[in-house]
């Protein structure tokens, strides 16, 4: 998970939009972002997603239709999401948000490189879910 730095914008309104599956954030600083669960579920920071080290992620596929369960604020300074996969362990600080708004474009494009490497489709099935063995 991003660290918190003190020059973070912090948000001023969250909203989750379940008919277009989006999260739609403004920031203290004025950015305004609607961020697709399907991305956030992609790169949840949790373990799950994120591995134990470099190297270590576990791309995600068939995502797309994700929807949020819930969103729960977690002290003042993220919030934790409840996917419809049943994902609940990712952290989402305020800075790792900003993040995956203003840096969506980019982050569409390695998500979709790394899908073509691994010879796998956006809406393939999830592979060896059941092999992870962090218990996250």
């Amino acid at each position: 998970m991003a660290g918190l730095r003190t020059d973070t914008p912090t948000p001023v309104s969250l909203t989750a939009h379940g008919r277009s599956r989006e999260l739609e954030i403004t920031f203290s600083d004025g950015a305004h972002f609607r961020i697709p669960f399907e991305l956030m579920r992609v790169y949840s920071p949790s373990a799950e997603v994120q591995g134990h080290g470099p190297g270590q992620e576990v791309l995600q596929t068939g995502k797309r239709e994700v929807e949020l369960t819930a969103l729960e604020p977690v002290g003042n300074y993220a919030v934790q999401p409840s996917f419809s996969d049943g994902h609940d362990t990712g952290i989402f600080s305020w800075d790792y948000l900003y993040h995956l708004g203003s840096q969506q474009g980019q982050l569409w494009g390695d998500y979709e490189q790394r899908l073509a490497k691994a010879g796998v489709s956006r809406d393939a099935p999830m592979a060896g879910k059941a092999d992870h063995a962090c218990g996250h």
